[in-house]
Formats: C-alpha cells, structure tokens, sequence
C-alpha cells in the first residue's frame, strides 16, 4: 500500500497556550502602564480606555452576528485590540472619535479580513494612523500630567526635541517614569518595560524584535540624531527611547503573531526595519513621532521577510538546478 505523505516548510508551531490565555497575559502585562496612565492623566483617561474597549467588544460581537459567524468576543482579542488602542490615544480626545476608531480598528482591519490571525495589519496601530489623518488636531493635542500642573494643551517632549515648538525639556526621571505629556498609555517607560519582561517570562513574546528595535533606534539616534539642544549623548538618547510611543510599539505591538515574520532571522529583520523607520520618520519626516508608521509599513514587509527567510523543507530541489 503506498502512503502519500504531505511535508509543508517550517515553521511547525506546536502551543499550548489558547488564544485567551495568551490575550490574558497581555491585558496583565498592559496593566501597569495603564493604571499609571490614569493616575497622571485622570478620569478622562479611564473613559478614554473603558470607551475604547467596549466599541471594539462590541463592534466584534455585531459584525459577526450580522455575518452570522461565531462570535469570538470569548478570546479576548477584541479587549488587547480595544485596550492598545485606548492607550495610544490622548487623554483628552472625544469619545466618539474613540467609538470611529474602535470601528475602524475591529471592522476594517480586523473582521474584513477573516478575524484573528487574518489581518496583516495590527488594528489598534492602523486606527491609530486612521485617526492620525481624520483629526490631527485632536489627535496631537495633549495634555499635561495632572501631577505636574492643571490639564492644559502641552507639546510633547518628542516635539521639543525636534523643534516644532518651544518648551522645556523633561528630566530622564520624569520621561522614565511618565510624568509628562503624551498619549496616554505610552509616557510610562519602566511600567512598559516591566510588561515587557512578564511576557518575556510567560514566553508570549521573544526577546528578538523588541531588543533589535530598540537597539536599532538607539544606535542610529546616538550616532545620526539632532541633539540640537546640546544636551549629552547618553541624555538625548534615552529621552528618545522614553518618550513617545516606541517602548508601547516595540513591546506589545510589534511582537504581533499575525502580522510579524515567524522565522528567527525574520524577526531581527523585522526589529531593525522597524527601529531604522521610527528613527528616518522621527529625524527626517514632518511627524515627531514614528512608531505607528514604522511598524506598519514593516507589517506590510511581514510576507517577503517570510518568504526569503522560512527554512526550505528537507529533500527540497531548488527550481533552476
């Protein structure tokens, strides 16, 4: 009797985890630097999140019994999708253009495309540019920390840096800890980070894109950056690193499964396309931050990194030999 067996190229994934428990792992890892953004930034923040991820529940839970599919709300996605998104937002945004962006994110990004692991675009960060481009007043109009002075229209440290406007420049203690202004869940550095290594130690996410990313970016602003405020190298380079969202970016959503190479090699691509982006826009673009940007155009890269870097199967003849 012949048996036909079917060999497909690596990667073979074999996990235990469901999907919910990974998206669980990731709302704790989140929580940190979301109740330090609420503590600075106050109850508008909290409606800000709270708004943000009942729209994407919900948004989930019409679009599939209108297309009468299973609902999926169970997973917990559509809550990490909701709550990345209300993070990357300002305190002080209307709540109906948080419900539009939930929409965006969820039915255009997501559901459009087939639901979790479709989607070749992270829906919080594509809303989040989506916004960018519909209300870019509202949408780079922040506020100051409610523990340094009243809720007033601030400019970022990122846009003092790069001198679109005048202000005084936070000191590294102040950036670390998120005592300044910014979008809501992406001014508190050490909290970032401390999610960052629970996910390191729950092994939802690897070392390699966040550590290349970070790396990368760091690098190229030590050697290439416009420190035109003369402050030290060291200085100007971990308020880059700090402030904006390129911690938030490289932690929680450039690790994305769906829309992220899935080969070793492929990752560190990833991570340095990634931080080498966030530095060209920051440097060079009209745009103080990048991270959103970055990331997305490299999600579009995800396929050809894939295909140039997933390992040939065993026995495989290459075509033109």
């Amino acid at each position: 009797m012949e048996h036909k067996f079917i060999v497909s190229s690596s990667p073979h994934i074999h996990q235990k985890k469901a999907v919910s428990n990974i998206m669980l792992d990731v709302i704790i890892a989140l929580l940190p630097a979301t109740v330090m953004g609420i503590y600075y930034f106050g109850v508008n923040a909290l409606f800000v999140i709270l708004t943000s991820i009942l729209s994407c529940v919900l948004f989930e839970y019409i679009y599939q019994k209108i297309m009468k599919k299973s609902v999926t709300i169970g997973d917990c996605s559509a809550i990490v999708t909701g709550l990345l998104l209300g993070l990357n937002l300002p305190p002080a945004i209307p709540l109906w253009m948080v419900v539009v962006g939930s929409a965006f994110a969820i039915i255009i990004v997501k559901q459009l495309y087939g639901g979790i692991g479709k989607n070749f675009l992270n829906p919080a960060l594509a809303a989040r540019c989506f916004m960018i481009a519909a209300w870019a007043g509202e949408m780079t109009t922040f506020s100051e920390p409610l523990l340094g002075a009243d809720a007033i229209s601030q400019a970022t440290p990122l846009a003092i840096l790069k001198g679109t406007t005048t202000g005084e420049l936070p000191s590294i203690i102040s950036a670390f800890w998120g005592n300044i202004p910014g979008s809501i869940g992406e001014t508190s550095a050490v909290m970032l980070i401390l999610g960052g290594i629970y996910l390191l130690f729950r092994k939802v996410i690897n070392w390699k894109i966040p550590v290349f990313y970070l790396g990368t970016f760091a690098v190229l602003t030590a050697l290439l950056g416009n420190n035109a405020f003369g402050i030290s190298l060291l200085s100007y380079t971990a308020l880059e690193l700090c402030c904006g969202g390129i911690m938030l970016g490289a932690i929680f959503m450039a690790t994305d499964y769906t829309t992220t190479p899935t080969t070793k090699v492929g990752q560190i691509i990833f991570g340095i396309g990634c931080g080498f982006l966030t530095f060209v826009i920051r440097t060079f673009g009209g745009y103080p931050e990048g991270t959103s940007f970055a990331i997305l155009l490299m999600n579009l890269l995800t396929p050809l990194i894939d295909r140039y870097t997933v390992p040939k199967s065993f026995g495989e003849v290459r075509k033109d030999v």
